[in-house]
């Protein structure tokens, strides 16, 4: 297995922090930090530009890793599920690259699931 890059890393890391409890508490705690020297600072414009702009560079910035982490994972569990579909000998290796289809094969495929589903559901169950 290849290694990966250092943003790969980096990317995979952050996403993870991000999705923590503690982060969300640091967060929360940083805003809270922040409203209490609301007074101190006489709710001064400066005040208010700080919170701004650290909170639209992060956001900025967390959009870039998290997209770059889901891409990578969207990615994998496509290929998993292309794995599965191959190996299955009743599967329609038709099924493999859905993902590279157009909205309108796409539906077509999802309304004849969603039929096949239908007829499952209202066919006797089975005992």
């Amino acid at each position: 297995m290849a290694r990966n890059s250092k943003f790969t890393e980096f990317s995979n890391k952050t996403a993870r922090l991000a999705g923590k409890s503690g982060t969300f508490i640091l967060a929360c705690s940083i805003v809270a930090i922040w409203g209490v020297t609301g007074p101190l600072f006489g709710f001064s414009d400066t005040w208010q530009l700080v919170i701004n702009t650290g909170t639209t560079i992060i956001t900025f910035l967390m959009v870039f890793l998290i997209q770059n982490t889901q891409n990578r994972d969207t990615e994998a569990l496509q290929v998993k599920l292309d794995e599965l579909i191959y190996v299955t000998k009743e599967a329609r290796n038709e099924l493999l690259d859905l993902e590279q289809l157009d909205e309108k094969e796409l539906d077509q495929f999802r309304d004849e699931f969603t039929k096949i589903a239908r007829a499952a559901r209202e066919e006797p169950e089975q005992g």
